[in-house]
């Protein structure tokens, strides 16, 4: 029994020293060779590779276990084709590699179609071109570009829009994908109206060529498949030429919106409005960390490189060599199979088990079919601003755009959301459709020439033509907002001339029976004329206006300014000052001491000449220099106050609306409107046409006031900038000025937006002094007080809170500093008298 257990002693510790042992060597891998081709000088190589290396080391920290490796052997390309191939043929004949990543181009790609019979190995390309099917071996782990062209197909039918124009680049694959997408649209009936290929390197002036020869063509929607390289050009090009305004529509294809976020500001700021078709990856954890985990690397590898975030490709190439390691460990593990079995190896098995991996990524759902990787949806997004805004998914198996993914399937959650389209519009309005309406020919323009007022309406003539053209403010707006316009369309103005018994209503009615295209000029935008043209948004000010004749002088006029209550609260607001700041100083002051009459006219004085900031009295206390700081804070506020309100009364003429007489615009249709809104008891009216008529009325008294609509007032004081006269009041109760155009015209939306524009940048503003000078200024805006508003109390209430919160509130600390004084002083003299006390006695 001793010799058993010592001979299981001995055992077990040659168990235990040859498990040690076989703890400490090195596990033994079977090594994999994999050729990687990249361009390692681009930006997409680096980040290709760098991936690439993520991957693999994330792949084996995760399934420590497997029993192969892969080991890289990268190539330089230096963005050359041919030495893609090159770099292709040595990893065969050389290296022995079983498998093959890259290139990252497309060009660089087709040259490996040469090796269809020379490799059986997985080649794992980058190229978003479709793959013929010559080639199994070719393994498209990108996604193919051609499948989103049925999408846009679909977006421009979505639109009703049925004719488009091509962009693509002067290569092999853009001429290629131009053929792809002419056959996308002709499936949805669309009308392809031109394909333009630009050269990969053009300068500024052959794309502006091209761009001009697209701006002479009816369509006005373009589809452009190019690298952001080039998209730059073309959009920088556009914009200076005006084909990013309201009317244009720009959709991208991925080849552009994929390489978004590495673009620069200034790129983006070209292409505000243009749609684009986006590659979609659904946000995971799995995604995060590594977007994460690659920061943090760039960081730690230099922190003042210039940092971009992980592309797509980065993220395609991550998922395909997750899936080729899966792959050579399957391989190795049904080789291992065959032998035990005696069967042979088909040296294709790589590729079998590359088709067959099916796992969940960082791109989502990571399966090859046909040797291409699914894409089941594409993102739809909007630039704006410093990037793209998303508006919805194009989903591919049903061919239709919904707004969300995830989301039940609904009415309300098919189409697209909101698309802000170049010049920051909502819907789509082509402008090509307004010269389709008036068929190339010259617009006529009906323009009255009634000579009432010539710096707002001027019928002028070219001498050497003898044709006539438009002048004055009117005119003047007109011309700038049509030729922001660029249609390229002539116009024809016809001088309407003044004939008695024909109002502005009848002029509206010839362009209601078409016999003009438009109507511009001074009309008055009203309901019942909307009913039968189109105006546009107003480019005057709105509403109408009183103009009389200044007041004359009061000797108490500069009391007008503020209120009795203001004038007596400010009165004693003073006295109270006066009081706070006596009864401060008083006890060590010797400026607020002596007589009683002096002591009143020192605080009398130093209260008012707080006024006008001239008290020399030197204050001790620093609670009355706090309190005269918050009332000379007061007084500022009250003198400013009382300055301006008294250059506006010294201007204004007071107009009672009883028993005066009052002249009005006769041709303008908003007066009996006006005087039904005034009310006047006893008014006598007098009809007006002309600026002289306003200047002889006013000057010889037959008229106290004249009411007009606003922009005749400032034409009239422009005219006449006389002293004696001033605008009094305004209210809106018109509409203002607008052009009129025929019911259901396009051109008066665009001429709107063409004068919203000319508010913005201030060309209205320039028209407007240069024709319209404003000489008076106005007092009043509404007609009940047509007086300026004087101050009172109430509006300056807070004011005198402030100050007389902090009087008080001194005050009340002085009060209480004078009883803690005056006790201290008594109980001082009570022990004084008891000391004493207690001495004599003893």
């Amino acid at each position: 029994m001793a010799n058993i257990r010592v001979l299981s002693f001995f055992i077990l510790m040659l168990l235990t020293f040859q498990s040690l042992l076989t703890a400490h060597e090195d596990p033994t891998y079977k090594e994999v060779q994999v050729g990687v081709i990249l361009d390692m000088e681009s930006w997409a190589g680096k980040v290709i590779y760098r991936c690439i290396s993520m991957a693999i080391s994330d792949f084996y920290t995760a399934n420590p276990h497997y029993t192969t490796r892969i080991a890289f052997t990268t190539r330089d390309t230096k963005g050359e084709p041919l030495s893609a191939l090159f770099s292709a043929l040595d990893l065969l004949e050389n290296t022995e590699v079983q498998a093959i990543i890259g290139p990252e181009s497309t060009a660089e790609s087709r040259f490996l179609k040469v090796l269809e019979d020379k490799a059986n190995i997985p080649i794992l390309s980058f190229s978003t071109s479709p793959f013929s099917n010559h080639n199994p071996n070719l393994l498209g782990i990108a996604q193919d570009e051609t499948t989103q062209f049925k999408g846009i197909a679909g977006m421009v039918d979505l639109f009703k829009t049925k004719s488009v124009i091509v962009i693509c680049e002067d290569t092999a694959n853009g001429r290629e994908m131009a053929n792809y997408m002419v056959s996308a649209f002709q499936e949805k009936h669309i009308h392809v109206t031109y394909i333009t290929l630009i050269s990969k390197f053009p300068s500024n002036e052959q794309v502006k060529v091209e761009l001009r020869k697209l701006q002479t063509m009816q369509s006005m929607v373009f589809v452009m498949h190019t690298p952001p390289s080039l998209a730059t050009d073309v959009f920088s090009m556009a914009k200076e030429l005006g084909m990013m305004d309201e009317g244009y529509v720009w959709i991208l294809t991925s080849k552009t919106t994929n390489l978004l976020d590495s673009m620069d500001a200034e790129a983006i700021k070209t292409m505000q409005g243009a749609v684009g078709f986006k590659s979609y990856v659904p946000a995971s954890g799995e995604l995060q960390s590594f977007v994460s985990k690659w920061r943090k690397e760039h960081y730690a590898l230099d922190p003042f490189m210039e940092f971009k975030e992980v592309d797509f490709n980065g993220i395609w190439a991550y998922d395909a060599v997750y899936a080729l390691a899966m792959a050579v460990e399957r391989k190795q593990t049904r080789e291992l199979a065959s032998k035990e079995l005696g069967t042979n190896i088909r040296t294709s098995l790589l590729l079998d088990e590359m088709l067959r991996v099916k796992f969940h990524g960082l791109g989502g759902e990571f399966k090859l079919m046909n040797g291409r990787t699914i894409t089941k949806a594409m993102e739809v997004v909007n630039v704006i601003g410093q990037g793209d805004r998303r508006v919805g998914f194009w989903m591919m198996a049903t061919d239709e755009f919904v707004k969300g993914i995830g989301i039940p399937d609904s009415i309300s959650n098919r189409g697209l959301q909101s698309i802000i389209w170049p010049g920051g519009t909502t819907s789509i309005n082509p402008k090509r459709r307004i010269l389709q309406t008036n068929g190339n020919k010259k617009l006529r323009i009906l323009f009255p020439n009634f000579g009432r007022f010539p710096n707002l309406v001027q019928v002028t003539v070219d001498p050497k033509t003898n044709l006539s053209g438009v002048s004055g403010f009117c005119g003047d707006v007109f011309s700038a907002a049509f030729n922001g316009l660029d249609y390229g369309v002539g116009i024809e103005v016809v001088p309407f001339k003044y004939e008695v018994g024909i109002t502005y209503n009848d002029l509206i009615q010839k362009i209601y029976r078409k016999e003009y295209d438009a109507a511009i000029g001074d009309f008055t935008i009203t309901t019942n004329r909307s009913l039968y043209v189109d105006f546009t948004i107003p480019f005057t000010d709105l509403g109408v206006g009183i103009v009389a004749r200044n007041a004359k002088n009061s000797m108490w006029i500069f009391l007008d300014p503020f209120s009795a209550g203001l004038w007596i609260t400010s009165a004693c607001f003073f006295l109270f000052l006066g009081f706070v700041i006596w009864f401060i100083e008083h006890p060590t002051n010797k400026e607020f001491q002596g007589s009683t009459i002096q002591q009143i006219g020192t605080t009398l004085w130093f209260a008012f000449s707080t006024l006008v900031y001239a008290h020399r009295e030197k204050l001790q206390s620093n609670l009355s220099r706090f309190v005269v700081i918050v009332w000379v804070f007061a007084v500022l506020v009250l003198t400013s106050s009382y300055t301006a309100t008294l250059s506006s009364v010294l201007t204004v003429q007071q107009i009672g609306m009883n028993d005066i007489s009052t002249g009005f615009q006769n041709l303008s249709p908003v007066g009996g409107y006006v005087f039904n809104k005034l009310k006047p008891v006893d008014v006598n009216l007098e009809k007006l046409y002309t600026p002289e008529d306003y200047s002889k009325a006013l000057r010889n008294g037959r008229v106290d006031a004249i009411v007009s609509e606003i922009l005749y007032i400032i034409s009239f004081l422009a005219m006449y900038p006389a002293t004696d006269v001033s605008l009094i009041a305004t209210a809106s109760t018109t509409n203002g000025f607008g052009f009129a155009f025929q019911k259901g015209s396009p051109l008066a939306r665009e001429v709107s937006t063409e004068i919203a524009k000319m508010r913005e940048d201030g060309t209205l503003k320039a028209l407007e002094d240069k024709w319209l000078k404003r000489e008076s200024a106005m007092m009043s805006k509404d007609f009940s007080s047509p007086s300026p508003k004087i101050l009172n109390l109430y509006r300056l209430r807070g004011l005198f809170v402030i100050s007389g919160v902090s009087m008080a509130l001194v005050l009340f600390v002085s009060m209480i500093h004078l009883v803690r004084k005056k006790w201290h002083a008594k109980n001082i003299t009570k022990t004084l008298r008891s000391v004493l006390r207690n001495t004599c006695t003893r």
